[in-house]
């Protein structure tokens, strides 16, 4: 790694550049983020005391923790089976914590896959506004889809579309925008060895091209006075301090602001940060802009839900029967024979590569509609009327997430959520005590 290190050499004193060869020869951090969406600190503090799993906050997130030891808790864990926790690199939760959006607002993640900073931006929302992923590579966008629903989010749109084509169709549209940029992944060595195998110098410089060029088209969708931060996962001045420069020395209806937190080292003048591993993460830059001038777009055309009256009365039947409000209806959208529960006030979608809108509600049968994992995840425990709800150590748990059928003590009959301490976490059918399972194959432990 020599030729990586001698590129390292002029951003650090001596004594520090010792300190950040030396970090290699440790493990790389890992770290979990708790979604509020969905779970609280305070009940994932207490249930990881009850475990005996030991975890520290970091300074990333103020939800964010450090994990001691990750074989005490991995994606098999029920938090994360119910999407109350996401394991997130904990440098990487600094981003969407720069950019802080307020409840109400419009945001966009243009490189937005895997998801771990789309779900960090959208428990900020709190459910309200919007928050538009966007992921060019369509295989990394079904993954986004996966962690948006499993997170319960029900106010997000997910396109796989080109940066340019996107932002143009929805110039002036969002209130703050994350370009967390593909880059070179410097922050990724110490975790992945194919990173390090995979990357050169020239691919560095030829990443700091397509970065400056991703933040020419996301300029166009920000209002006056909205918000872009630009973040990535490597330590090269070229794709960091010398993207932002040439961005401000092309755009000066931008502006550069603090950003005013107290992790990682200053950059850019002190504007800007960086963290390094011995700051407590494996990488991250990150830059905040504000557009200080320009339009606001006149895109205001919205994507209109389908009119109540023309929905099966079958719908309406299993709305009102397993839910205590249907408001949701109001904002339903048919498209062949399935059946999504748009954001409100949802854009237009059309030619924007959109792979989905809301949240997939499920399917029209022949006379019978048949609900999706989805509905059931991004709904609150309080809005649905029938609730097994398990104690994270009851045995039941884990045959529920490997798909098993499951006895139930309670006496009720029809769709029912399952959830894990108090947690919506799949949903099954009840009858004469015993759920019928109908947690997704493909998210079922083996």
């Amino acid at each position: 790694m020599e030729d990586f290190f001698e590129r390292i050499k002029p951003l650090l004193s001596e004594d520090e550049f010792k300190i950040f060869k030396n970090e290699y020869n440790k493990k790389p951090f890992v770290g979990v983020r708790v979604n509020t969406l969905k779970c609280s600190p305070e009940k994932f503090e207490s249930l990881m005391k009850s475990e005996g799993t030991e975890i520290k906050k970091t300074p990333f997130s103020p939800v964010g923790y450090y994990i001691e030891d990750k074989s005490s808790l991995s994606g098999k864990h029920p938090l994360h089976h119910a999407g109350g926790i996401y394991f997130q690199e904990p440098s990487a939760m600094s981003a969407a914590t720069l950019l802080s959006p307020e409840k109400g607002e419009k945001v966009l993640d243009l490189c937005a896959a895997p998801g771990g900073k789309s779900t960090q931006l959208a428990a900020y929302l709190d459910s309200e506004g919007l928050i538009w992923c966007n992921e060019y590579v369509r295989s990394r966008a079904n993954i986004l889809i996966s962690n948006i629903e499993r997170c319960g989010i029900g106010n997000a749109v997910v396109s796989s579309c080109e940066p340019e084509a996107l932002c143009s169709a929805l110039e002036g549209y969002f209130d703050r925008i994350l370009v967390d940029a593909p880059c070179s992944g410097e922050g990724m060595f110490r975790r992945d060895e194919n990173a390090y195998s995979e990357w050169t110098p020239e691919h560095s410089d030829s990443c700091a091209v397509r970065q400056l060029k991703i933040l020419e088209s996301a300029k166009k969708a920000l209002k006056p006075g909205g918000t872009l931060v630009y973040s990535t996962c490597t330590f090269s001045k070229a794709e960091n301090e010398d993207v932002a420069e040439k961005f401000l020395a092309n755009n000066p209806d931008f502006e550069l602001l603090p950003c005013d937190e107290s992790f990682g080292r200053a950059a850019l003048d002190g504007k800007s940060t960086r963290i390094f591993p011995m700051d407590g993460g494996e990488g991250h830059f990150a830059a905040k802009f504000r557009k200080i001038s320009g339009e606001s777009g006149g895109f205001a055309e919205v994507l209109k839900p389908t009119d109540t009256k023309k929905l099966p009365d079958f719908v309406k039947a299993f709305f009102e029967d397993t839910f205590d409000s249907v408001s949701m209806l109001s904002r339903a959208y048919l498209q062949g024979d399935k059946l999504y529960i748009l954001p409100e006030n949802c854009p237009e979608i059309r030619g924007l590569g959109v792979l989905r809108a809301g949240v997939f509600a499920g399917l029209m049968r022949k006379n019978y509609f048949e609900p999706a994992h989805a509905l059931f995840m991004a709904e609150s425990r309080q809005n649905i009327k029938r609730v097994v709800d398990l104690k994270i150590t009851d045995p039941r748990v884990q045959k529920f997430l490997r798909g098993e059928e499951i006895d139930v003590d309670e006496n009720v009959k029809g769709y029912a959520a399952l959830c894990v301490e108090g947690i919506v976490t799949g949903f099954g059918k009840v009858s004469e005590k015993k759920l019928k399972n109908k947690y997704p194959k493909g998210l079922r432990l083996l």
